[in-house]
């Protein structure tokens, strides 16, 4: 009777929970993410990142609703909204607590803007790694893994890296030959001495 009675309890904490402070709790969350994703679609990155009197921004959704899908994505944004404003730095903290696993084409993107973000800041070791795993997390989009990939291979020639930047070139030209890469691909490598 002891743990049937503690069954019912948790049984019934997890369903109040669940349908009384969850779920309220993300629907807030995810009407005031759309209202700064669509300042975000006008390119007003700033005011989509800080909100103002009438529509709170990224940086308010994430901070008010934690644990919620609606704030991990608004994480997300947020990096993109630092990208945008030239704050590296926090584009890269924004962008790596965004929880991103399975959710493929946004994970490849993540992926690659952390890449951009740290090749802006010159830490080109890391934002190889990154545009790697851009180029291979989710390489059902074409564009995108073709794209990443030839960005990690263009700055491993910028670092002096010649045997990975055509590791990365032959990716590219093998997996993705119909992307706007794949048919420029040939150029690098000839250029490498990889092609004739």
């Amino acid at each position: 009777i002891t743990i049937l009675a503690a069954f019912v309890i948790i049984v019934g904490g997890y369903f109040s929970y669940t349908n009384f402070i969850q779920l309220p709790k993300e629907q807030k969350a995810s009407e005031e993410l759309f209202a700064a994703e669509n300042l975000f679609r006008k390119d007003s990155f700033a005011l989509a990142l800080n909100g103002n009197a009438a529509t709170p921004g990224f940086l308010k959704v994430i901070d008010k609703y934690s644990g919620t899908k609606a704030g991990n994505l608004a994480k997300y944004y947020a990096g993109i909204c630092y990208l945008q404003t030239g704050e590296f730095q926090k584009a890269i903290d924004q962008l790596s607590d965004f929880s991103s696993k399975g959710a493929g084409q946004i994970e490849a993107k993540a992926e690659g803007l952390l890449g951009d973000a740290y090749a802006e800041l010159k830490k080109n070791d890391e934002a190889i790694k990154h545009y790697k795993n851009a180029g291979t997390s989710f390489q059902e989009d074409q564009a995108i893994s073709s794209e990443y990939l030839f960005r990690g291979a263009l700055l491993s020639e910028i670092n002096g890296n010649t045997e990975q930047a055509i590791e990365l070139y032959q990716i590219v030209k093998d997996k993705f030959p119909r992307t706007e890469k794949g048919f420029i691909v040939d150029k690098y490598l000839a250029r490498l001495g990889a092609v004739k």
